[in-house]
């Protein structure tokens, strides 16, 4: 199964293009990251996937999610676990009130809380209790947002998803505001998380990109530039090029670092 099919997509503003003849193809079982610079347009591609934001120009085009062109929000999420900064930090401000079990168990009617109209079988709590457990956070169940750190924040917000055993994650930019043993266990969760379902990370940092990806997307100038294999794409020259600045990328160990950057000539 196809989890993302586009040709030719084009998105504007008013009449600035945002993303100029998207195409991307990602299968079932596969690992990708879609890197690019800070304004490549990778938020923008996110927004497309999730049905957020619709090709509106005159081209004609495929947009096709899980083989299927027309999809209800809530159902797509049921499908694709969309995991963005925006969400965690609008539970970190307004569902700081929640249990760490009371945002997994949200997940089930997609809302900000758990209210008295909700109705949760035996079964759905029982769900809940093994989410926190596969995520490491059982410890924490009844501790509130605002008393738990900014990694098992995160976390939380992934349960939220993770409830409906999505085919599909999408995570943007997945280590912000975490330190460095923080990064690290959550990339490992995210490499767990990877035996469940598909992982697309969307990134600017290569340090995050793990083992199990095996394909990459590089964004440059509001479009797709290159994609394929990461063990033939992810190169000095190729990340030379998006971000517009002379690197050198190392891999060790099967995870890649940046070993020098300088002004191009």
């Amino acid at each position: 199964m196809n989890i993302i099919d586009f040709e030719n997509i084009h998105v504007s503003y008013e009449v600035k293009p945002i993303l100029e003849n998207i195409n991307l193809k990602i299968n079932s079982g596969e690992h990708w990251v879609i890197l690019g610079a800070n304004g490549s347009g990778k938020s923008t591609l996110i927004k497309l996937i999730s049905n957020d934001l619709y090709p509106n120009t005159k081209y004609p085009f495929k947009k096709k999610i899980f083989e299927k062109e027309r999809w209800s929000i809530f159902d797509l999420k049921k499908n694709l676990g969309i995991i963005t900064n925006d969400l965690h930090n609008y539970f970190e401000k307004h569902g700081n009130f929640l249990s760490a079990y009371e945002v997994v168990l949200s997940g089930y009617y997609s809302s900000i809380g758990i209210f008295k109209h909700q109705d949760f079988t035996e079964e759905q709590h029982k769900k809940a209790l093994e989410v926190l457990d596969f995520l490491e956070i059982s410890h924490i169940k009844n501790k509130k947002v605002q008393h738990i750190s900014t990694g098992q924040i995160r976390r939380c917000v992934i349960g939220r998803a993770l409830i409906h055993e999505p085919k599909a994650f999408i995570l943007d930019e997945p280590t912000v505001g975490l330190d460095i043993k923080a990064q690290y266990s959550f990339i490992e969760l995210i490499r767990k998380l990877s035996y469940k379902a598909s992982i697309i990370l969307v990134t600017h940092h290569v340090e995050e990109i793990f083992k199990e990806i095996s394909h990459i997307a590089l964004m440059y100038n509001q479009t797709i530039y290159k994609q394929g294999l990461k063990k033939e794409l992810l190169n000095s020259k190729n990340l030379s090029e998006v971000f517009d600045i002379n690197i050198e990328l190392e891999n060790k160990n099967d995870r890649y670092f940046i070993k020098s950057i300088n002004e191009k000539d």
